[in-house]
């Protein structure tokens, strides 16, 4: 079984670390782009907030994703 994965602001994302999602808090849009190239091969659904799927542009191919509500 993989992991899954939050991407995005830590204030949208730290909650679902008690569901045991790996949260990867990235503020800034390099910081984004750097830490999804950095994800764990074990990854295989990445939850996105809108600003983080914005800061990616067209999703690389990996994991499949997911973009919370604004």
């Amino acid at each position: 079984m993989g992991t899954i994965a939050a991407l995005g602001e830590a204030q949208r994302i730290e909650g679902l670390g008690l569901a045991g999602v790996l949260v990867v808090p990235a503020e800034q849009p390099e910081e984004v782009r750097d830490r999804w190239a950095a994800l764990p091969a074990d990854v295989v659904l990445v939850i996105l907030t809108p600003r983080a799927r914005a800061a990616l542009g067209a999703v690389p191919a990996g994991p499949l994703t997911v973009v919370m509500p604004p």
